[in-house]
Parts: structure tokens; sequence; C-alpha cells
């Protein structure tokens, strides 16, 4: 891999230092690191989502809000573009690094998680770089401890001074942003762990539903999750023949869980609220079209099924 993503990362951290008190969020220090509150005790907002997207994404993404049809109603969608796939979305959006200490429990993404190099998919990609700063976003309840911003050094061998964290719970605005741009990232990690080579996908653009902040984090994780699962559309721009579409496309979208069908909260709760005891084919938009580059080809699975999402956000 020739990008350096915390390289590429590391110049915004000051940018969003510098005008924190416009995006309503606050910069501390923790255990000598520099710890951004997006949305635990900051209030955040709709910009600051955006914002802690494009970090999530190591920049090489273009993330806005628009509005579109849901049900019939007007409503604000996350829609997210990238032509680097596989760095924006798996090696660094992926939030596929849990951070864990005797007090704490985060979800961590961004471009730490090549640094730390500790998860099977940077290994997969030999993808694991040296850094001298490094940038992590974690979904989380609370800020994190010093024990946990240790952790992080330890693993990515970055000294505190030079980690940037980025921290929103998932029942804030900010947090609602960067899990409805998620929608590239879950279809390109399932077609991953589908065994597709992801790395014929050019680029990759997808757009979602922005769920309701939640009253809390449970609902929220519900929330968030039915707006891919059951209202987020991806288009992947692909290299190659169209005969290993057609016969990995329908295994893509949600539809090919036998989950699919029921809002989310029922399937965690129906789960024991155990992640790992649910179905992964879930976890993918519910439609995903391929546009092959090479043949002129376009494929389409799944549908969208507004109802069940409406029904999740809580609308009349």
């Amino acid at each position: 891999m020739t990008l350096k993503l915390n390289e590429l990362t590391w110049p915004m951290v000051e940018t969003l230092a510098e005008c924190a008190d416009e995006l309503r969020v606050t910069h501390s220090q923790v255990g000598g690191a520099n710890v951004f509150d997006f949305g635990v005790k900051a209030a955040g907002g709709l910009q600051a989502g955006i914002e802690l997207t494009n970090l999530c994404m190591s920049g090489l993404a273009d993330i806005t809000i628009q509005h579109s049809l849901l049900a019939g109603r007007n409503w604000p969608f996350v829609a997210v573009g990238t032509d680097h796939p596989l760095e924006a979305c798996l090696l660094s959006q992926y939030a596929g690094w849990q951070i864990g200490t005797d007090n704490y429990f985060a979800l961590g993404s961004g471009p730490m998680r090549v640094a730390a190099g500790v998860e099977d998919i940077v290994n997969q990609f030999d993808a694991k770089e040296s850094a001298d700063e490094c940038v992590g976003i974690l979904e989380a309840g609370e800020l994190p401890t010093v024990e946990a911003v240790k952790l992080i050094a330890d693993k990515t061998g970055v000294e505190p001074e030079y980690i940037a964290l980025f921290v929103a719970r998932t029942s804030s605005q900010a947090g609602s942003v960067q899990i409805a741009a998620r929608s590239v990232e879950t279809a390109l990690h399932k077609l991953h762990e589908l065994e597709f080579d992801v790395t014929r996908i050019e680029s990759g653009f997808g757009s979602t539903p922005l769920s309701p902040v939640a009253k809390n984090d449970l609902e929220g994780i519900g929330r968030t999750n039915d707006s891919i699962l059951y209202a987020g559309s991806v288009h992947m721009y692909v290299r190659g023949d169209d005969e290993s579409i057609a016969d990995i496309g329908p295994k893509v979208p949600s539809s090919s869980s036998s989950c699919f069908g029921k809002p989310f909260i029922e399937v965690f709760e129906d789960a024991g609220r155990d992640f790992y005891k649910i179905d992964p084919h879930l976890f993918s938009p519910a439609q995903v079209v391929f546009q092959n580059l090479d043949t002129g080809r376009v494929q389409s699975f799944g549908e969208l099924n507004h109802d069940i999402a409406v029904q999740s956000f809580g609308l009349s």
C-alpha cells in the first residue's frame, strides 16, 4: 500500500482544533493524547459528523448530507463516495479494533488501525504502517481513560502526544452521521468476507437515510443499523468478469440473511445483545449495484425496504 493513512490524516487534526467552537466540540488532554469530544458530553452536530467521517476515512472520501425520499417523506440522507475504497473503508473506516481495558471499551476505527496492525484484515492486505502520529475514532459513551490511551500508544508505537482521538457516542448527531456513512464500507466488508477480490473495486458510492438521534445508545444501535440494512444503497464500480459478480451478487445485500425482515433491535435482543451471535450476512446494505467498467454491464441485487426503517425511526 503506497498511501500513508495516518500521514494523510494528521494535518486535519490541527485544523479541527482551531475550529472546535464552531463545530461545538471540545479538545482536552488525556494521558498526554489529544482527545476531541464530538458527541459524548459535547453537543457536536451535523458538520461535526461530516468531519468525523472524513477523519474516519483518512480524508479519502467525499461526504455530504442530501435530501431524498424515505417512504414518500423528504428526508436527510448521508452520501459518501470514494475512489480509494480499500484504503478509505476496510483499512480505515471499518470499526475492527475493539479497544478494551478493565474500565473502558470502545469500537476503534480510523487510520490508527493500520499503525497498530492488530487485526487480521490489516495483515491480510499487508497494510501495517510505521507512523510518527496516528488518528483514531472511538465509538463510545465515555471519553477514553489514561489506560486506554496507553493501550493505543503501546499497540501503535506512537507517543501519546502524537495521538489524536475523536470520540462520539451512537446516540449523538455526529455519531449518527458517521455510522450512516458506512454504507460502502459494509458492502465492501461483506464482499471481502465472501472472498471476493475487493481490489477489483475501483470506486464506491453509497447513500443512507440519517437516522434520528435516539434517546440512548441501545436505541441508537437499532436505528443506525436499520438505516443501512433496509434503506442503504451502494454502487460499486468494478473491473474484471461479469460471471463472478452474477454468482456472488445475491449473497451481498442484507436480504441474504435469515435475520432480514425484523428491526435490528429485535435481532440484537434475540442474540442476547451479542453482535457475534448475529448472522454476519445481515451486516450489509439493502441494495448493491455493480457497474463493470470493463464490460459496461450493470447488475443490481437486493431491494430497499423503507417501511422497516420508518418503523425503526419511530415515524408516524
